[in-house]
């Protein structure tokens, strides 16, 4: 590794560090990262970063799970605690009917993966909300793209395989993309569902198209604009066309009608299976103390989700959170940053500490470090 490399890698782990820790010990980071740059062999110095990395990044992403539950109150919380019961009553089912152990690896490791991604998430300035727009027309670039170049089964494009994982994109992008359109509405957000509907055409996917048109119609019952009709227009039209396409993939173990099979398999992992489901839609009425733009918010977040159950009863469609897959546990928790946070927490990440540590607290990391 050439010394300009050596320099960039442990600059950037420190970087990575600091951005992982909480704001109350992100001046260790911040610590840490120039006393790697007083550092004058490059090879140390990056040793130093690492090593550094290996000792604190445990600590930080222990705190990073933590974090989505801080504000029990708030129907982000709720939802996090929803996610960790559904899948809890889904983990349930999982080993009731036998289930391989690696799908409920599969699973928990989802979850793990989308709070720590939620926590994360929190840490965006609000200063970039104006470039929501901008994130849901990329984001339907990546349906599209999977539209022509995912895994093809029977007719339908709907997968990716990532390493040895398969992923449903619509299942991790659409309810993030649809409950972030209520509260944007911009030309590039609207031109972004409409890619999507396109999407879930050719996809098809006949569940998604259904999720995308009964969210829409709430968002348009709600505020009746431009930008929400022309696009419940255009998931209207593509839900259309998954109905005349033929959708003949067969039910998958674990995964498609589980909410009627589980009850064959064992009363309680039936109930285990309808309790998760329904836990689902519990941030909906804890948003109902929200003002109007939360409420509207939590509406359309819990429209997706209910469509992504009726759905799964109706057809041969992934049972959401309690059946196995990671796509649709990432995508709840994901879809869970859209929804509104208590006062004190937006106050709390309004007061975020800046780049430059205070001076007290830099001697003593520096004097700790020594």
């Amino acid at each position: 590794m050439s010394v300009r490399v050596q320099r960039l890698a442990a600059d950037l782990l420190c970087r990575a560090l600091e951005f992982l820790l909480p704001p109350r010990l992100r001046d260790w980071g911040l610590a840490i990262r120039h006393e790697v740059a007083a550092i004058p062999d490059d090879t140390q110095a990056l040793s130093f970063a690492l090593a550094s990395v290996l000792g604190l990044a445990p600590r930080a992403l222990g705190m990073l799970l933590v974090q989505p539950f801080s504000a029990l109150h708030g129907p982000r919380a709720a939802g996090a605690l929803c996610a960790v019961g559904a899948v809890a009553m889904g983990l349930i089912y999982l080993t009731l009917a036998g289930a391989p152990v690696r799908y409920l690896g599969v699973n928990a490791g989802a979850l793990v993966l989308g709070l720590l991604l939620l926590a994360l998430i929190r840490r965006i300035p609000a200063a970039v909300g104006h470039l929501s727009g901008a994130l849901i027309l990329g984001l339907s670039g990546l349906l599209l793209a999977t539209a022509f170049f995912g895994l093809r089964v029977e007719g339908a494009a709907r997968w990716v395989k990532l390493g040895g994982v398969i992923v449903q994109p619509s299942l991790v992008l659409l309810p993030l993309m649809l409950a972030g359109f209520s509260r944007t509405r911009t030309p590039l957000a609207t031109t972004g569902i409409i890619v999507a509907a396109l999407a879930m055409a050719l996809q098809p996917d006949r569940a998604m198209a259904a999720m995308m048109t009964a969210t829409l119609a709430t968002i348009a019952a709600a505020r009746a604009d431009r930008p929400a009709c022309v696009a419940f227009t255009a998931s209207l039209l593509a839900f259309g066309v998954t109905l005349l396409r033929p959708d003949a993939l067969p039910a998958a173990p674990f995964v498609d009608q589980v909410l009627f099979s589980s009850f064959s398999v064992h009363a309680l992992a039936g109930l285990a299976v309808v309790a998760g489901s329904a836990l689902l839609l519990v941030p909906v009425i804890i948003g109902r103390s929200c003002d109007e733009d939360g409420r509207a918010t939590c509406l359309a977040f819990g429209t997706a989700w209910l469509a992504a159950i009726i759905a799964a009863a109706l057809g041969n469609h992934p049972t959401p959170v309690v059946g196995y897959g990671g796509s649709a546990i990432l995508g709840y928790v994901l879809s869970l940053s859209t929804l509104p946070r208590p006062v004190s927490a937006r106050s709390n990440s309004a007061t975020a500490p800046t780049d430059e540590p205070r001076a007290s607290r830099d001697t003593h990391s520096r004097i700790a470090l020594a």
